[in-house]
């Protein structure tokens, strides 16, 4: 007899909801973990990304553990940083956040840090990290203005989203693309599968 698995994917992002139906998944639940992202005095980038990731997912396990039907279920959780050496970037929320982040960013490379955190349905604790060096070609300030007048940098990690037109900006990348994006899908999937859920099991359904 087979285990009915489910997935709860503690993020609201619409952006790593649809990375996970790229990858033929479907989360039986989002369950957005609100969390405190304020870093902590000298904090590096790589350790603020892997700790918010497992503040989500222990935020979000600790809220369904009255719920009979998801206690037993993975949960997927994620937290993306871009950093400027150890300086590391808001999620812009403000036009001069958008402006001072894209200012910092042109004509220099960056780094995206996503830390990725799973908790099993017996409550085991698996955690990784993925590093993308981006570098941006020089940004005239109309370039910027235009960007910061197209409104998708709001609530971006960096003041950009690599998936839109900021994609115009990239000269080079080394790494996952979809960490960029917001969550790296070859380690997400690779940390799923080591723990015995199947992310191919409605590939059969998958539209062409």
């Amino acid at each position: 007899m087979s285990i009915l698995q489910k997935l709860v994917l503690a993020s609201g992002s619409p952006r790593r909801i649809e990375l996970l139906q790229q990858a033929g998944i479907e989360p039986d639940r989002v369950l957005p973990a609100d969390v405190d992202e304020t870093p902590l005095r000298a904090e590096h980038p790589r350790s603020l990304a892997k700790r918010l990731s497992k503040d989500k997912a222990e935020k979000a396990f600790a809220s369904l553990k009255s719920e009979e039907d998801f206690a037993p279920a993975f949960i997927l959780a994620a937290d993306t940083v871009v950093a400027v050496g150890r300086r590391i970037l808001p999620k812009a929320e403000t036009i001069d956040d958008a402006v001072n982040c894209l200012g910092l960013l042109s004509g220099r490379s960056h780094r995206v840090y996503s830390g990725i955190c799973l908790i099993t349905p017996g409550g085991k604790l698996r955690q990784r990290l993925v590093e993308t060096r981006v570098r941006f070609k020089r940004l005239p300030r109309e370039e910027i203005d235009a960007y910061v007048a197209s409104g998708e940098w709001r609530g971006k990690a960096g003041g950009y989203a690599v998936q839109g037109l900021a994609g115009s900006f990239v000269v080079k990348l080394v790494g996952s693309y979809t960490n960029v994006v917001g969550l790296p899908l070859y380690e997400s999937i690779a940390l799923l599968s080591g723990e015995g859920f199947k992310p191919h099991k409605n590939w059969h359904v998958a539209r062409p």
